[in-house]
């Protein structure tokens, strides 16, 4: 094609559909489709291409092309994924950081040999002699590449990687994407992409599988590219290292890969701050009690600290690496099991070192004395509140999760949500996919701070629960019209929200308990459903209700809890009540929005 005579610049940035493209040119998408073709690239419209891509046909076409300034999406990146352990490290003297190994995370499709990989790699840098340690699992590990430590993340899938990233923890730097080079990208494969984008991490491909006769390194590359994830081989951004964990071929490539990504990210820590880190794991062990994985993010964790992980809290009995051997410290980004805390915390929080024992008790009590108001500031992401969030200066971004029926009903939905934009508001589609609404979405969602939205779709029941645990709100619609015009109010602060009391659970009081310096603690007997500590309750004796509070505390075995199922005996206290008699009814509710 003749060059024609350039036109004014038009700002591209690094991915764009080729509808976009054309119409930031104000030309037909045929045309740059044909100009596409004439330079080796089959895509089609909804397709995305990269800067480089689009640079060529956009100045074949006569246009001068520029990038967008990238601060404001740095301030963005960095609002949102501004975690307790990364405002710790901003605090730190630029003199006090030190390079630190570089945190892998592997996602991918199930069978498309994660685990394998991660196999192949830990038991490749190893001696023979260590191998019997290495069955020690603590759900992640190090291995050493030309002098250099890098860490793995033994985690499940990506679900386990959001669910961490939705409690506050950024233990990941890189992502490496397994796809399988027989199988190709699989619905698995683009859900991992987007959990890994929506975190911000770089992604390196290990295109797993390649010994097998079925093999198809260039399809998959083009299926990649089709994401947005174009191959360094076709002058993309993105390493893609050939391997097979089969044939233990490539290892050494993809360990270079994560070096080189490793020094343009440069990870650093301070060995010497007090330490801080996320929980990778925690469980029950036979003889030793409660052991606890820890990924260490700052600072240096000895043996005999004090650890305080939310509502827990213990001095480090024994300290373990990941062959099972005992250390007595542990510095930046290295995974180590301990014992010696009190209770069970959840993967994904955030451990701090305090100077007693006393001191953490102290903390503990301030802690669930104030969780009734952390809640209430930890709301939940809502169209009706959005606007609220907005003129609280809380954001500006609206995160979206879109799913329809069928991608003719997705694409004006996602085109027409875009368009509200404004100075003041963006409007951000995360994800945007055909089905039902899942467990995934949900997860995303949390992680993301986003709303879900569907159209003709329905909700799996697991994703229900999901979205009731996570706090995440779910809208669904079948009219188009509707669903826009709710986001469009939201925007402007016209939604109104409406609510309903739910009750989720029922217990009966066998006994009363006036404890000094507590008040009156109400022993019952979980008739059925679930009592839960940030619920509220009601006492009802004789078909009538004498009160309605919230409850102040739940035991189970002089133990706090979250919750206490049916079928059990446990403890409660109601702020405000202290009249308890046996036979009272206690009835759990929450508070919910009813659903459009």
């Amino acid at each position: 094609m003749t060059k024609t005579k350039s036109k004014a610049p038009i700002e591209v940035p690094a991915f764009i559909t080729v509808r976009d493209l054309a119409a930031r040119m104000e030309v037909s998408p045929i045309d740059v489709i044909k100009e596409l073709m004439r330079n080796g690239i089959m895509a089609n419209i909804n397709q995305e291409i990269d800067f480089d891509t689009a640079s060529i046909v956009a100045e074949e076409m006569g246009f001068e092309v520029v990038a967008p300034t990238t601060q404001k999406e740095e301030e963005e990146e960095e609002t949102t994924e501004k975690t307790v352990w990364r405002k710790i490290l901003a605090e730190e003297r630029e003199s006090d950081l030190k390079p630190r190994p570089p945190v892998i995370t592997m996602l991918g499709h199930v069978d498309h040999g994660k685990t394998s990989l991660l196999d192949v790699i830990r038991h490749t840098n190893v001696q023979a002699k260590e191998a019997g340690g290495i069955t020690q699992h603590i759900g992640a590990y190090q291995v050493e590449h030309n002098g250099q430590l890098i860490t793995f993340l033994d985690t499940p899938g990506h679900e386990a990687f959001t669910a961490m990233r939705a409690r506050g923890a950024r233990a990941t730097d890189i992502a490496i994407l397994v796809v399988a080079a027989d199988d190709g990208v699989m619905p698995q494969t683009r859900e991992a992409i987007d959990h890994a984008r929506a975190a911000g991490v770089p992604i390196i491909v290990a295109l797993n599988k390649i010994d097998l006769p079925t093999a198809n390194p260039p399809r998959v590359m083009q299926q990649l590219a089709e994401l947005g994830l174009v191959p360094d081989e076709w002058d993309g951004d993105t390493m893609v290292i050939p391997v097979s964990a089969k044939e233990k071929t490539g290892i050494e490539d993809l360990l270079e890969a994560i070096l080189l990504v490793a020094e343009e990210i440069r990870p650093r820590a301070n060995p010497n701050a007090s330490p801080t880190g996320t929980v990778l794991e925690a469980r029950k062990e036979k003889g030793r009690g409660i052991m606890v994985t820890l990924l260490v993010q700052n600072g240096t964790l000895k043996r005999g600290d004090t650890l305080l992980i939310g509502e827990y809290y213990g001095r480090i009995r024994a300290m373990f690496d990941f062959r099972g051997k005992p250390v007595k410290q542990a510095g930046p980004s290295t995974p180590v099991s301990v014992s010696g805390l009190n209770g069970v915390p959840q993967a994904g929080d955030q451990f701090r070192v305090v100077s007693s024992e006393k001191e953490a008790r102290k903390i503990v009590e301030e802690l669930e004395r104030e969780r009734q108001e952390h809640l209430t500031r930890s709301r939940t992401a809502t169209l009706e509140e959005f606007f609220s969030r907005l003129q609280e200066g809380e954001t500006k971004t609206l995160n979206l999760i879109v799913k329809a029926d069928v991608q003719g009903s997705l694409e004006p939905i996602v085109n027409s949500l875009k368009k509200l934009s404004t100075e003041e508001v963006d409007v951000e589609v995360i994800r945007a996919d055909t089905g039902n609404v899942t467990e995934s979405d949900v997860m995303l969602a949390s992680a993301s701070d986003a709303i879900i939205l569907g159209f003709n779709v329905d909700v799996d029941t697991i994703a229900k629960a999901a979205a009731a645990n996570e706090h995440v709100e779910i809208k669904t619609y079948n009219i188009i019209y509707k669903l826009l015009e709710d986001v469009e109010k939201a925007i402007k602060g016209l939604l109104e929200p409406s609510y309903e009391d739910v009750t989720i659970g029922q217990a009966e009081v066998r006994q009363v308990f006036r404890i000094k310096s507590v008040g009156t603690v109400a022993g019952c007997y979980m008739r059925s459903g679930v009592a839960r500590r940030n619920a509220k309750a009601r006492v009802i004796r004789n078909n009538q209700v004498l009160f309605e509070g919230d409850v102040a505390s739940l035991k189970h075995l002089q133990e706090n809890v979250r919750e206490v199922k049916t079928g059990f005996e446990f403890g409660v206290g109601l702020n405000g009540w202290n009249e308890f008699e046996p036979g009272d009814i206690i009835e759990f509710f929450e508070t919910r929005r009813v659903e459009s």
